[in-house]
């Protein structure tokens, strides 16, 4: 997998300090969209099935300088939307693969994208699908997909904020963990579960490349295959909780029908899984409703009791993918992995053969006289 743009993504959303701000769950969805209802299933149920993505230039968590806006100012979007147009336009150039590439010379400008500065892991336009609008809800433009005041997460009862990927989360041996082997590094780089949370719950975008879903329905489960990494959530309806210990990946989740709106209630996730630091008591609750044929509107509350003082969450709306959703073949031509191990050991080797080396001799004085050789 690609560990500089990894890493460059979960800086990003804990870089900026948390402000101590009061959160709100999600809000519902907008009134103007009560009127519209979708289509049933032929064993009718509203039909939320289809391919979907939710590839946007609105992050997760709200830049400082937005503060308590939750709507994105008309100029700030235009500004956004046509610098990421510019960038597509530049990467879509041809260009001379044998010219040599200048210093400080990329072409995707945004931080997370030139994070890897030229390194393994840095890719050009061809490669990513960031999205290339502002989320709107209900036609609104957004700061951030989190709906507290201030777009950020909010901190623990005990005052501290823990990284996005939790405590110990996604790793294995931790994200950025031991080259010792391959159970050392991060689940992503495997390609056991995709990097981000594309999965979930709560489900986002990776601001990078493949935001996209399937949803199949049947009349007992919900299915919904995400193409980051072909992981595959299935929803059971009208059920209950396993009881048994077990927290599968993704956790345990269960769904039922209220009007148009699928609800689906998730506990028992792992700790790799944890999501801000909560795990072990932490229940997702996420609402998708069909609000218009070309959007499906998505909201997610989290609750630990044990970590923050009330629930919080957000929102945002999938659109329509235009074609299938094929295959993510994560190992498919992939060297990275084994070359790094392969790396570390070779540079093990080379810092023990230099412990075990002979000293080097001494260079020999010559004979009589001072030295140089002056007499």
């Amino acid at each position: 997998m690609r560990p500089a743009v990894l890493l460059a993504f979960s800086t990003a959303l804990v870089a900026a300090p948390l402000a101590l701000a009061q959160a709100a769950p999600a809000a519902a969805p907008a009134k103007a969209a009560a009127s519209y209802h979708a289509p049933l299933t032929a064993f009718g149920q509203p039909d939320l099935s289809g391919n979907w993505s939710n590839a946007t230039l609105t992050p997760m968590v709200r830049n400082p300088k937005y503060g308590t806006q939750l709507v994105m100012p008309p100029d700030a979007v235009k500004a956004e939307e046509a610098e990421m147009a510019r960038e597509f336009k530049v990467g879509d150039m041809p260009t001379d693969p044998n010219a040599p590439v200048q210093k400080g010379e990329d072409k995707n400008v945004r931080p997370e994208f030139a994070a890897a500065g030229g390194d393994v892991g840095g890719y050009n336009i061809g490669w990513l699908d960031p999205g290339r609008a502002v989320m709107r809800v209900n036609g609104e433009p957004r700061t951030s997909l989190i709906t507290t005041e201030n777009g950020r997460p909010p901190p623990g009862k005990d005052g501290q904020q823990a990284n996005f990927f939790g405590r110990g989360g996604r790793g294995g041996g931790g994200r950025m963990g031991s080259f010792d082997s391959y159970e050392t590094r991060s689940l992503g780089e495997r390609c056991i579960i995709g990097f981000g949370r594309n999965a979930g719950p709560p489900m986002f975008p990776n601001g990078f490349y493949n935001n996209d879903y399937k949803i199949l329905q049947t009349p007992d489960a919900v299915v919904i295959e995400v193409e980051m990494v072909h992981d595959t959530r299935i929803i059971r309806l009208n059920s209950k909780h396993r009881t048994d210990g077990v927290r599968p990946w993704f956790g345990d989740s269960i769904g039922w029908w209220d009007g148009d709106t699928l609800v689906v209630e998730t506990t028992n996730i792992p700790k790799e899984e944890a999501f801000f630091g909560s795990w072990k008591d932490l229940k997702v609750t996420e609402r998708f409703r069909r609000v218009a044929p070309d959007r499906l509107y998505y909201s997610f509350q989290v609750d630990d009791p044990s970590v923050w003082a009330k629930p919080w969450g957000g929102e945002y709306e999938f659109h329509p993918l235009k074609g299938e959703l094929y295959e993510y073949a994560c190992h498919e031509g992939n060297y990275a992995l084994p070359d790094m191990l392969q790396g570390a050991r070779r540079q093990e080797a080379e810092a023990a053969a230099k412990a075990n080396a002979p000293a080097a001799a001494a260079p020999a004085k010559p004979a009589g006289g001072r030295p140089g050789g002056a007499n």
